[in-house]
């Protein structure tokens, strides 16, 4: 069987990433977030702590959200200026992600993985949402925050990632037509998300797929 990779993006405060961390167990495949950017560090010879830089000078940088650098596919070489430049180091980010989807099953947290996987006839991408009252709960529950706060920080946290998809992708980050499949994490719970996606892995793979990971 060929490799299946499942990519997961998520409103802040949805449970995207739990949701993910259990199918990759339930599954007993890789599960994949920020362990990219050691990854792509170890892959193009980029100090991690760049990779990391990178997403905070996105995060105060106005003009990302006007400009778009839509991923092509391609590297720029160490001996130019750009090597080290915000769009390079996506490129190598991107590149691990397509060697992780060549090469084994996983679970591929956020970093545009469906752009970048768009092509790929293995891969089932996924977004996770819920409504503004179950986000704030969640985040409550996981932040010391009160209600104004957590609802800030879940605008600010959400506005930079749909600034930086539309930024590498030229896309919308919430619109269903990206993803093969939407949830709603407040309506079906976290279990059941993961229930959801294994059903339409069975539909999209073939109704063995998931006795074929776990052997």
């Amino acid at each position: 069987m060929k490799n299946i990779v499942i990519t997961i993006a998520r409103q802040y405060g949805s449970g995207g990433r739990t949701i993910g961390e259990m199918l990759a167990k339930e599954l007993g495949i890789g599960y994949y977030d920020r362990e990219l950017l050691k990854l792509a560090s170890d892959d193009s010879g980029i100090n991690e702590a760049l990779f990391a830089q990178a997403d905070e000078v996105v995060k105060k940088n106005r003009l990302f959200s006007i400009a778009k650098s839509v991923y092509q596919g391609e590297l720029i070489p160490p001996d130019s200026d750009d090597f080290t430049s915000n769009a390079n180091l996506f490129n190598y980010q991107a590149k691990i992600i397509k060697q992780l989807a060549e090469t084994e099953s996983c679970v591929i947290i956020g970093r545009c993985a469906d752009f970048v996987l768009k092509d790929y006839e293995n891969v089932l991408s996924v977004f996770i949402h819920a409504p503004e009252p179950f986000l704030i709960e969640q985040v409550m529950k996981k932040h010391n925050f009160n209600e104004k706060d957590a609802l800030k920080y879940i605008l600010k946290t959400d506005k930079f990632r749909a600034e930086y998809y539309e930024h590498f992708t030229g896309r919308e980050w919430t619109d269903a037509r990206n993803y093969d499949l939407c949830l709603n994490s407040s309506k079906l719970g976290f279990e059941k998300c993961v229930e959801e996606i294994k059903a339409h892995m069975q539909v999209r793979f073939g109704a063995d797929v998931l006795d074929e990971l776990n052997k």
